[in-house]
């Protein structure tokens, strides 16, 4: 029967190639890490930019019915505009799809 020999260069290549084996997980580990790190940073961000947008959705919104307002106060003297469009100037911005079927 063939029996494995243990010497010095059997030993040697086991050490080389087990820490060579800890080296790449080390690595691993770090660029695992490194990913991880950037996947946070990038959900911040896409946080702080949902909240803008909302923000800015939000203030278009105001600045929108006080354009609006404005509009409507500036106009009684070109003459009476139709109700359904006075209510489409109103401070909603919220359409109901029933009311564009009739």
């Amino acid at each position: 029967m063939w029996q494995a020999v243990d010497t010095v260069a059997s030993r040697s290549i086991r050490w080389i190639l087990l820490t060579f084996l800890w080296f790449v997980a080390g690595l691993a580990c770090l660029i695992a890490g490194a990913a991880l790190m950037k996947a946070w940073l990038t959900a911040k961000r896409f946080e702080r930019l949902a909240e803008s947008y909302w923000e800015l959705r939000y203030e278009h919104g105001q600045l929108a019915s006080r354009l609006g307002r404005l509009e409507t106060q500036s106009a009684p003297d070109r003459g009476a505009a139709p109700d359904h469009q006075v209510e489409a100037r109103g401070d909603t911005s919220f359409i109901p799809l029933s009311s564009l079927k009739r």
